[in-house]
């Protein structure tokens, strides 16, 4: 579905992804993980055409998708939820949702998804009519996350969905991404959190300093014990066992 290789990415004189390769095949959930200033957001926002100054090569369904224009780039199918929470205040709940599918004509299958998204995030079902500025934290990254989902994606890029945000909105965020991974849906996961995403993952690649440092299956990496002292903590453990 997604392949990147040799990316570089700048921002003015300033490197900060080093020739990086990864890919995410059809129906997968991958990861990239990593310390702050690794490199996670700047290569979503690479892949998204939110940087200008680019290098190397980013094929969707082996067609090149580097230096098109982000609204192109939503159209082909690359949808992207930013990290922090970013909404329309002004609009309500339901207005957001819509102007997630501003690049779709299918009237009844928006109106049939925008449904779906409440069936999903029951709290912002409860809140369809509300300006999405007068929601919670939590509640504005689940709506971020829906608009998301709005696009007819063919693959969804997640930045952070658990920062900031409260124990049980997380496992609310994340008993989602698990149904969206059931659904056969392909995803690229960035978080902070590397216990919560490799849970949610098929693989993984870990970033240090704009370069891919280790790369594998999530069993394969969560038994890492490199990655473990890293970047794996006890803060999550038994995180999904709980009701």
């Amino acid at each position: 579905m997604l392949v990147v290789k040799n990316l570089e990415a700048y921002y003015d004189r300033i490197q900060v992804l080093k020739g990086i390769s990864f890919h995410v095949a059809r129906g997968e959930v991958v990861c990239l993980i990593g310390a702050n200033g690794a490199g996670k957001t700047t290569t979503l926002h690479a892949i998204s055409g939110l940087i200008k100054h680019v290098e190397g090569e980013i094929l969707l369904e082996g067609s090149s998708i580097k230096k098109m224009a982000p609204d192109k780039i939503v159209a082909r199918g690359v949808a992207h939820s930013p990290e922090g929470h970013l909404v329309f205040p002004p609009l309500s709940v339901t207005d957001n949702l819509r102007l997630g599918a501003y690049t779709r004509k299918d009237t009844g299958a928006i109106a049939d998804d925008i449904k779906r998204i409440f069936d999903l995030f029951p709290r912002l079902a409860e809140r369809r009519n509300n300006l999405a500025g007068t929601l919670s934290g939590g509640e504005q990254q689940m709506l971020a996350f829906g608009r998301a989902l709005m696009s007819n994606q063919k693959i969804l890029l997640l930045d952070e969905p658990s920062t900031g945000l409260a124990p049980l909105i997380i496992k609310e965020i994340y008993a989602v991404i698990t149904q969206l991974k059931q659904d056969g849906k392909t995803i690229l996961l960035v978080e902070q959190n590397a216990k919560l995403a490799m849970k949610v993952s098929d693989r993984g690649y870990v970033l240090e300093t704009g370069k891919i440092v280790i790369s594998g299956t999530s069993e394969e990496l969560m038994q890492s014990q490199e990655i473990r002292r890293a970047y794996l903590g006890s803060s999550v453990d038994g995180f999904f066992d709980k009701s």
